[in-house]
């Protein structure tokens, strides 16, 4: 089994929102992630979604678009993004969805020797539009981190290996301290898997701190094709 990850698909079956208005390199975006998706992943595989994935607004047209990837092979598993304003009802979307989809919130799936733990995380206080209004979300979402790994030690064995799924990047392109971060390394994470960003700004695809090995995923980023984790 091979793990993949790709994040911020933003896709709009259901809703009038095309990509391309943010720059030509978005023209038919999605099928340009489906060829490289058909030409990488086997059935086998596991690739790991960062959130962003749909603009809906409700549930069904979100979950519309969710459903696009169904033909594509591999299983896969999904995490909120600060767009995916459908996702609602944890519940109600594990039981809507097919066979093979996995939906992450503040817990954890484990698959052989991988546990996948995952939150949405938030802007970090090193970000320059910080306020204090996100200082809340911050430690809100540090908790809920907590309980991603809460649940990952209930399953985790001997041997098996931690990784992480987010949406938010966990530090600035300078690395610094965060709660999250700081958490990764005490849980013992390997790998974390994160998008959000987009544009021509500067932010490594992969890097290390602490000995975590970070991956930024965001499709723009890595020209519409999937990133290799393991």
């Amino acid at each position: 089994m091979k793990i993949w990850a790709i994040s911020d698909l933003h896709l709009s079956g259901r809703s009038d929102k095309p990509m391309n208005v943010f720059g030509p390199e978005w023209e038919g975006h999605f099928e340009k992630i489906k060829r490289d998706w058909l030409d990488k992943v086997g059935e086998e595989d596991l690739v790991l979604l960062g959130g962003d994935t749909s603009w809906g607004m409700k549930y069904e047209d979100g979950m519309y678009d969710v459903l696009s990837l169904q033909p594509l092979p591999g299983k896969k598993v999904f995490i909120r993004g600060n767009h995916d304003f459908w996702w609602s009802g944890i519940s109600r979307m594990r039981a809507d969805a097919p066979e093979g989809f996995y939906f992450l919130q503040n817990d954890c799936v484990k698959f052989g020797e991988f546990v996948i733990a995952g939150s949405r995380g938030w802007t970090t206080p090193a970000s320059s539009d910080f306020t204090e209004q996100d200082e809340k979300l911050y430690l809100r979402e540090a908790e809920r981190f907590k309980l991603a790994f809460h649940c990952a030690e209930k399953v985790r064995g001997e041997g098996d290996r931690l990784l992480v799924l987010m949406h938010y990047p966990p530090f600035s392109v300078k690395k610094e301290d965060t709660l999250f971060t700081g958490l990764f390394e005490e849980y013992g994470a390997e790998k974390v898997i994160f998008g959000h960003l987009h544009g021509a700004g500067y932010f490594p695809l992969r890097c290390e701190k602490a000995g975590v090995e970070y991956f930024l995923t965001s499709c723009d980023k890595t020209k519409f094709s999937l990133t290799e984790i393991l």
